[in-house]
């Protein structure tokens, strides 16, 4: 028996078509009327047709095999132009910024993000004109800022995502956003009002801004797991590495950003304002309030595809959470990829800390010159993250982190040697920003990619809230270690936990049962 080739079925049947196609033209009738065009292609007898001689078709029915007809061969350059027809399979970030609601959500992610980077400085910015006597050192006044910030994400991190899951995450997004900037817009007129007056021992004033910086930290506890489970539901699978790479570029960039530049951009808003004939001096406040609103109007125009709301049952938080945590457990690469973050996470909270003594012992740097340090790690994590998105799809998620955790151990080890290198500890720690995207982006994805959509919001609650409760370990032990062990050895110690996470990704991601690490 002679075997056809794949070329040659696919000219086969393309000709086979073509010539049905073309018998089937030839029956004036055939769409007008499908009746006479059922009797004529049915075996039903029918005394006109006996007229006719049979067919090789007829002789078939009974039994007989017929001869094969003449198939006209298709020209090679129609089957080429069909071919070409076929779309090419997209990588990189073209294809998710050619999605209009990703396009969306991104855009306002930039405001967003940047508004909350620069909110701090606003903070500290009217603590230093309006509260700080001329005796007093700033500290505990930021301190105070600070936990008022940070209280909301440790209480309602978990619970916030439960509510996500129930909710319209468009409308999440873009309500959480108009309000933080209406709070921010509404500081001057409290201020105004609270002048003079005190509660207790504090300003009321203060203690004014204290409630709106714990108003607009709780929103956006709210903000942060609605706007990473959205990815997902308007990003191709394929695609969410790409997504994924191009959210932590936005959101390491506006860490550089917003503390580098806040301070002169808001002198700027100022100035400005007072220019245009506003002596009320609220430019800094129509700044940070505007881009929140924006970034919530830029929302508006988002599509996710999610259903009514009035198919989802009233949220029930402790049975949800319970919900969360049961299938974090039995997801062994949710699992892990959750513990990946959280000691990438930790690592860098102790690096903050880390980083103002080893501005203070580098030669030709001062100890408030650490932020020159941190804005080194996130250029590294940019270049990481959009190295991901371009390069990462020929790779699985668990050799991505593999390699990550290895390339951050190996910065780390290297700082650890040259804690007297200006350039040499600048290039280190920019590697480590560098191969920390590697770990933190595929896993990201990992979350989003292994999670069911009703259960997004309750992971992604929990990861935040286990994040930012992890984050205060670090913080509150990393001076100390560094006082009592060196700063060599605690950089060693941060090492081998890269090391050790990368590991444990690696063997559970190859051990578990389920479908490959690789989006198609």
């Amino acid at each position: 028996m002679m075997r056809l080739s794949d070329s040659d079925l696919t000219i086969s049947v393309l000709a086979v078509t073509h010539h049905k196609m073309e018998e089937r033209e030839n029956f004036p009738d055939f769409r007008s009327e499908p009746a006479l065009g059922d009797r004529q292609w049915s075996n039903v007898p029918d005394p006109e047709m006996d007229k006719y001689p049979t067919t090789p078709e007829t002789e078939s029915s009974n039994g007989k095999s017929p001869q094969p007809e003449a198939i006209p061969p298709v020209p090679t350059a129609e089957i080429s132009e069909a071919v070409a027809e076929i779309p090419e399979k997209e990588t990189g970030f073209l294809p998710v910024l050619k999605n209009p609601n990703f396009l969306a959500l991104w855009s306002g992610q930039v405001f967003s993000q940047l508004a909350d980077k620069v909110y701090l400085v606003l903070t500290i910015a009217l603590v230093a004109s309006r509260f700080q006597a001329p005796d007093q050192t700033i500290s505990r006044w930021v301190s105070a800022i600070m936990i008022a910030f940070t209280i909301p994400a440790v209480l309602f991190g978990a619970a916030a995502g439960v509510y996500v899951d129930r909710w319209s995450k468009k409308a999440v997004l873009v309500a959480t956003n108009l309000l933080r900037g209406g709070f921010v817009l509404t500081l001057p007129v409290l201020l105004w009002l609270s002048d003079g007056w005190e509660l207790g021992q504090l300003p009321l004033g203060f203690c004014l801004l204290l409630l709106v910086t714990f108003l607009v930290s709780t929103l956006t506890q709210f903000f942060a797991p609605a706007e990473q489970s959205v990815i997902p539901l308007i990003v191709e699978r394929r695609h969410l590495l790409s997504a994924n790479s191009l959210y932590t570029t936005t959101m390491m960039g506006s860490v550089i950003i917003g503390f580098a530049v806040g301070e002169p951009l808001l002198a700027l808003a100022d100035t400005l304002f007072s220019n245009l004939g506003g002596g009320l001096g609220i430019g800094k406040e129509l700044v940070v309030g505007g881009s929140y609103a924006f970034a919530g109007v830029l929302l508006l125009s988002m599509k996710t595809g999610e259903k009514n709301d009035a198919e989802h049952e009233a949220p029930h938080p402790l049975a949800d959470l319970r919900d969360g945590l049961r299938y974090i457990n039995d997801q062994p690469k949710v699992r892990n990829a959750l513990i990946q973050l959280i000691i990438l996470f930790s690592i860098f909270a102790a690096l903050a800390v880390l980083a103002v003594r080893l501005a203070e012992i580098l030669p030709g740097m001062k100890a408030s010159q650490f932020g020159f340090l941190l804005a080194a790690v996130g250029v590294g994590m940019a270049g990481g993250a959009a190295t991901v998105g371009y390069l990462g799809h020929k790779f699985s998620h668990s050799q991505l982190s593999l390699i990550g955790s290895i390339g951050m151990a190996l910065a780390l080890m290297g700082l650890s040697a040259f804690t007297h290198h200006l350039w040499l500890s600048v290039l280190f720690i920019t590697l480590l920003g560098l191969f920390a995207s590697l770990v933190g982006v595929p896993m990201q994805t990992t979350i989003q990619a292994e999670t069911p959509e009703e259960m997004r919001g309750k992971v992604f609650g929990l990861q935040n809230n286990a994040t930012n409760i992890a984050l205060s370990l670090p913080l509150a032990l990393a001076g100390v270690a560094e006082t009592f062990l060196g700063l060599p050895t605690v950089f060693l110690g941060l090492a081998g936990l890269a090391m050790a996470g990368g590991v444990l990704t690696w063997y559970i991601f190859r051990s578990s049962n389920s479908k490959v690490d690789r989006l198609p």
